[in-house]
């Protein structure tokens, strides 16, 4: 595992390329106990022209990644995950990730952003409650284990 970055050094959020690889999946292996991506379907997500994958660079190392989707026919983008490595916690990773996230999505004409996160992720649900999502539903039985979802939306 890579060490613990400097708090204050720059967060540069990009589109992911496919030598990001390897980063991405050690990632989603130390963030996620369950329902983790494959590196298959990670790479799929890159070469996805209906979606974003975006990462944050922090001191030359992948630091975290968002993966968005967008449907066609719809008006609403929709996160499908975001991670931040452990050892780059607290610096304002994820918040970044999702402001960039939202950017993208404007720019794709969405006009709205959902989410799904689950019901016991506190630190995840205050993210997204700062940034000015809502609630708006929950699914039952919606991760792997069992646990529940609440689901979050926010006009852009």
């Amino acid at each position: 595992m890579p060490k613990r970055l400097p708090a204050r050094a720059e967060v540069r959020i990009r589109r992911a390329r496919a030598a990001d690889l390897a980063r991405l999946v050690e990632i989603e292996n130390a963030v996620f106990a369950i329902d983790r991506m494959s590196a298959r379907q990670w790479r799929h997500h890159i070469a996805n022209p209906e979606a974003d994958v975006l990462v944050a660079e922090q001191g030359g190392a992948i630091t975290g990644a968002a993966v968005v989707f967008f449907h066609a026919r719809h008006r609403i983008a929709r996160l499908y995950s975001i991670a931040v490595a452990p050892e780059a916690r607290g610096a304002g990773i994820g918040e970044k990730l999702l402001a960039a996230a939202e950017r993208n999505a404007r720019r794709r004409g969405r006009e709205r952003f959902r989410l799904e996160v689950r019901t016991d992720n506190a630190a995840a649900r205050r993210l997204y409650e700062r940034r000015g999502y809502r609630v708006f539903g929950t699914k039952a039985g919606y991760y792997e284990d069992g646990a529940d979802a609440v689901r979050y939306e926010k006009p852009l």
